[in-house]
C-alpha cells in the first residue's frame, strides 16, 4: 500500500499507535487513512491542525498515501501566523477532528474531518517519486515570517533509515514521547519512524514523567524527549524509584530540538545507568548527525555524521572547511544530503541563499569537531557566537559551565557591544534560590577555572525564568535589552 510505510499492507493486526486509551492497529491504521486519503485526491496541500491526537497522525498518514503534501499547523499559533501561512501554502482543505472549531484564519478553507474508525475498500496508491513534496513545514520566523520548508519524500525516507542503522532501530522498538506533532521532531522522527520501522508509538497526549515511568515500565524500549523533559526527568528521579527502575530498562533515550545540559545528562546517567544519546537536525534537513546506539554517550556531543550525510564546518568567509581536532576551531556547520529540502516556498531568493556552492546547506550553527568526528555544537551563528578580545567562543558551553554551579537553576549566555573586547559575554541567570542569588564574581571564576579566563561572564543578569517556545529552545531575542 505504502513503500513509506510497509506495515499497512503487510501487519495488520501489529499495535501501531497509541494515544491514551484509543489505538489503532496497522490494519486500522491503513482502512482509516485509506478513506481519508480517497477524499484528498486531487488536492494541490492539506492542512493538518496538528493537536497530540490520533486524528493527527491518521490524517499525516492519509495526505502521504495520497500524494497530497501536508502542512502541520501549531494549533498555539497567532492569528496573524495562521493567516500568513494559509496564504502563503494555498491548501484546499484542512484536517481535523470532527467537531474541531478552528480559529477564522482558516475559515475559508474547505473542512474534512478525520474519522479514525472510519474503513473504505482496500486499493494500491500509486507510490510518488522520491523528489515529490511530503511536507511544507515552517520555521520559527525568529528574523520575519515564518518560510515553508519543502521537504521531499526522499528527505523523510533517508533520515528514518539512517536513524534505523545509528539507533539499531526495528519493528519490535516501542516509542514513548509526549512531543508535539507540528514540528519534525514529534511528528516525522516521533510518528512516522516507528511506522516505518513496523512498530509502535504511545504518545502521552502531554507529557509526565509518571507517563514515561509507565510507559518504560510496560513494554515501551525508546523514549524521545527534549532538555526541558529530561531537566524534569532528571529533577524527580531522586524521589521516584518507579521512573528510575523504568528509564534503567529503556533501550536508548534521545533528546533533541537543542543541546542538553551535561548536568542534566550527569545526573540521569548516576541514577540510571543510562546515559541519553543526543542527536542533531533542523526543519530545513531533518536529521544530520547522531551518537549511535553502538558508539559512546559522549555528553554534550550530536556524535558523528549520519549514514549518506555530509557535513563540514567553515570559516567566516563560508567556504574555507575547517579540519577536525581543534577544540578551539569554531566554524559554521553546512549540510549536503539527501536529507535537506528542496526550497523555501515561494521565496527562491531565500533558498538561494541558504546554500553555498556544490549544494552545502548553511545551517547557521556554530560547532567544533573532535578528531574521531564527534561534533560538539556551540550555538547558532546569529545569537550564539560570541567574539570577545580575539577568541571565537560559543555559549553553549558556558551555558553548562555555569549550570554546574549549585546556585544556577537555567543560564543562557549571549554577547553584547564592548569597546574593548568588541563583545561582553553576559549570563542570563535563573538561580534555585531567588533569595540567595550566586554572586556574579562567584559565577565568573567558577566559568574561569572550568574553561578558561576569556570565557567567563563580565556581566550577570538575574531573571525569574528564561522565554522558551514549544520545544523548550531559550529565545533569546526575547531577553529583556540589558
Amino acid at each position: 500500500m505504502s513503500l513509506l510505510i510497509p506495515a499497512l499492507a503487510h501487519d495488520p493486526d501489529r499495535p501501531a499507535l497509541r494515544f491514551g486509551d484509543r489505538s489503532l492497529t496497522y490494519g486500522e491504521l491503513a482502512s482509516a487513512a485509506g478513506a481519508l486519503a480517497a477524499r484528498l485526491e486531487g488536492a494541490s496541500r492539506a492542512a493538518v491542525w496538528a493537536t497530540p491526537t490520533l486524528e493527527t497522525a491518521v490524517g499525516v498518514v492519509a495526505a502521504l498515501l495520497a500524494g497530497v503534501p501536508a502542512v502541520p499547523l501549531n494549533p498555539k499559533s497567532g492569528g496573524g501566523e495562521l493567516a500568513h501561512i494559509v496564504a502563503d501554502s494555498a491548501p484546499d482543505v484542512v484536517l481535523a477532528a470532527p467537531g474541531t472549531e478552528l480559529p477564522d484564519a482558516l475559515g475559508d478553507l474547505r473542512f474534512v474531518g478525520i474519522d479514525v474508525d472510519a474503513s473504505g475498500p482496500a486499493r494500491e496508491w500509486p507510490e510518488p517519486d522520491a523528489s515529490a513534496p511530503a511536507f511544507v513545514v515552517y520555521t520559527s520566523g525568529t528574523t520575519g515570517p515564518p518560510k515553508g520548508a519543502v521537504l521531499p519524500r526522499r528527505a523523510v525516507t533517508s533520515t528514518l533509515d539512517a536513524l534505523q542503522d545509528a539507533w539499531e532501530w526495528t519493528g519490535d522498538d516501542v516509542l514513548v514521547h509526549g512531543l508535539p506533532l507540528f514540528h519534525v521532531h514529534g511528528l516525522i522522527l516521533g510518528i512516522l519512524g516507528p511506522l516505518r520501522r513496523g512498530g509502535s508509538v504511545r504518545h502521552l497526549g502531554r507529557f509526565s514523567t509518571e507517563g514515561v515511568a509507565r510507559e518504560l515500565g510496560s513494554g515501551a524500549t525508546m523514549l524521545f524527549g527534549v532538555p526541558t523533559m529530561y531537566h524534569r526527568i532528571a529533577e524527580a528521579l531522586p524521589a521516584e524509584p518507579e521512573l528510575v527502575k523504568a528509564l534503567s530498562g529503556a533501550r536508548l533515550l534521545v533528546s533533541g530540538s537543542a543541546a542538553l545540559p551535561v548536568h542534566d545528562h550527569e545526573r540521569i546517567a548516576a541514577a540510571t545507568g543510562r546515559r541519553v544519546i543526543e542527536r542533531y537536525g533542523m526543519t530545513e534537513t531533518l536529521m544530520n548527525t547522531s551518537v549511535r546506539a553502538d558508539g559512546e554517550a559522549r555528553a554534550g556531543t550530536v556524535g558523528v555524521p549520519l549514514p549518506g550525510v555530509s557535513v563540514r564546518l567553515v570559516e567566516d568567509d563560508g567556504v574555507t572547511e575547517i579540519p577536525a581536532g581543534d577544540p578551539e576551531a569554531v566554524g559554521e556547520i553546512q549540510v549536503r544530503g539527501p536529507n535537506l529540502f528542496t526550497e523555501y516556498l515561494n521565496r527562491p531568493d531565500a533558498t538561494a541563499g541558504a546554500f553555498a556552492e556544490g549544494g552545502w546547506f548553511r545551517t547557521g550553527d556554530m560547532a567544533v569537531r573532535d578528531p574521531d568526528g564527534y561534533v560538539r555544537i556551540v550555538g547558532r551563528k546569529a545569537t550564539d557566537l560570541i567574539k570577545s578580545g580575539g577568541y571565537k567562543i560559543g555559549a553553549g558551553e558556558i551555558e553548562n559551565a555555569l549550570l554546574e554551579h549549585p546556585g544556577v537553576s537555567e543560564a543562557a549566555v549571549t554577547g553584547e557591544p564592548d569597546d574593548d573586547l568588541g563583545e561582553r559575554i553576559v549570563a542570563w541567570i535563573v538561580p534555585a534560590d531567588a533569595e540567595q542569588p550566586p554572586a556574579a564574581d562567584e559565577l565568573a571564576s567558577h566559568v574561569a577555572d572550568r574553561l578558561a579566563p576569556h570565557k567567563r561572564p563580565r556581566v550577570v543578569r538575574y531573571l525569574e525564568a528564561l522565554p522558551r517556545n514549544d520545544m523548550g529552545k531559550i529565545m533569546k531575542r526575547a531577553l529583556p535589552r540589558g
